[in-house]
């Protein structure tokens, strides 16, 4: 095994007086020593809180998450090509059980989190890869329970890399729990298939799918009518070209894929109590947790449920659709931390055209 460690530096994370002291966090990533079949490609990442305070970090998104997510940028040496990703991209909402979102490392404490990428990436072949872990982190007070992402602090971080040599490829998938039954699946006008036992779920997510379309094109139509300079599209894509922004919400709109799932299992064991939805990417299907069907029609939005709170059913479902039809990524969650994303970030952030496209239909619809 061989380690390559990374500095998170905390310097004026927290607000409170008694966070005011930097504290420092020391990531080491270990992996095979020898070449390896891509098969056994299991890598592990120690985090050490060598600061005096105790630090807790948001998990999602970062080698803290043990979910098949995207933890690391992996490149391919010989070509200095990114490898496509193919894991899991999610939904996530806080309000259930923001506990588990977090980790609290304790001063001194150190945390091992396993991670096995041998099936979350697409090895195009023998050679060199190398690894960089996900450095972007939240980070909150101990014993705070934060539900609104977006109120917590961000964290930089000074990375270094894993170098991994592959000797040879053997294709890996994903390991699923269960199949759907053939006597589950209802087609939606020759588009998206609906895989769900409960005729109720199975309505609610055919209606949210419904209305995460309606709500693609809504925006796509807002955008083309208002332009760049508008206020509301400047909040959450600032000068990113209209152009972009419209292709991927058109995309949605029309989606019409037949091969592609939407399911109310949870097939891949993601859902933690706070992901909603989550897509796989290698698939593009998609797959409901339970907390997706306490979500609400977007016409709520013209009866007391605010934008900010992110539980509209068809905005959740067009977050995922974005994933798998543009390939958009999880760069952060929640409204008032995606208009907070540079030009380059907020066009390939699924959550910013949720947040998006939710304003525009109660400002103009309700």
């Amino acid at each position: 095994m061989f380690f390559l460690p990374f500095a998170l530096s905390f310097a004026s994370v927290l607000a409170s007086p008694q966070y005011k002291r930097a504290s420092e966090l020391i990531v080491e990533l270990s992996g095979p020593s020898g070449s390896v079949n891509s098969a056994e490609l299991v890598l592990t990442a120690s985090i050490t809180n060598t600061g005096s305070q105790d630090v807790k970090v948001l998990k999602y998104g970062t080698v803290l998450d043990d979910l098949p997510t995207r933890s690391f940028v992996v490149t391919n040496d010989d070509t200095q090509s990114k490898v496509p990703f193919t894991g899991v991209k999610l939904s996530v909402s806080m309000d259930n059980n923001p506990e588990a979102a977090y980790i609290t490392i304790a001063s001194g404490q150190t945390i091992n989190v396993t991670h096995d990428v041998s099936a979350i990436y697409d090895w195009g072949g023998n050679g060199k890869y190398t690894f960089t872990p996900i450095a972007s982190f939240r980070a909150a007070a101990p014993g705070n329970l934060l539900a609104d992402i977006s109120s917590l602090s961000k964290v930089s971080a000074d990375s270094s890399s894993l170098g991994v040599e592959i000797s040879s490829v053997t294709k890996r998938e994903l390991q699923s729990k269960h199949e759907s039954r053939s006597s589950d699946v209802q087609v939606l006008d020759k588009r998206a298939v609906v895989s769900c036992s409960s005729s109720s779920e199975s309505s609610f997510i055919s209606a949210s799918y419904t209305e995460g379309k309606a709500l693609a094109s809504l925006g796509s139509s807002y955008i083309s009518f208002n332009g760049a300079t508008d206020s509301l599209y400047r909040s959450y894509f600032d000068s990113t070209s209209t152009s972009t922004v419209i292709s991927v919400l058109n995309a949605a709109a029309s989606e019409s894929s037949s091969s592609r799932t939407l399911s109310c299992n949870d097939t891949y064991n993601v859902c933690d109590g706070n992901v909603i939805a989550y897509t796989v990417i290698s698939t593009t299907n998609i797959y409901f947790c339970d907390t997706f069907f306490d979500e609400v029609a977007t016409t709520a939005l013209c009866s007391g449920t605010t934008v900010a709170a992110r539980n509209v059913r068809g905005g959740t479902t067009l977050h995922e659709l974005t994933h798998a039809i543009a390939n958009t990524d999880d760069i952060t969650y929640g409204c008032s931390a995606d208009q907070a994303l540079s030009d380059s970030q907020s066009a390939i952030n699924a959550d910013n055209y949720n947040c998006f496209t939710t304003q525009v239909f109660q400002d103009e619809e309700c």
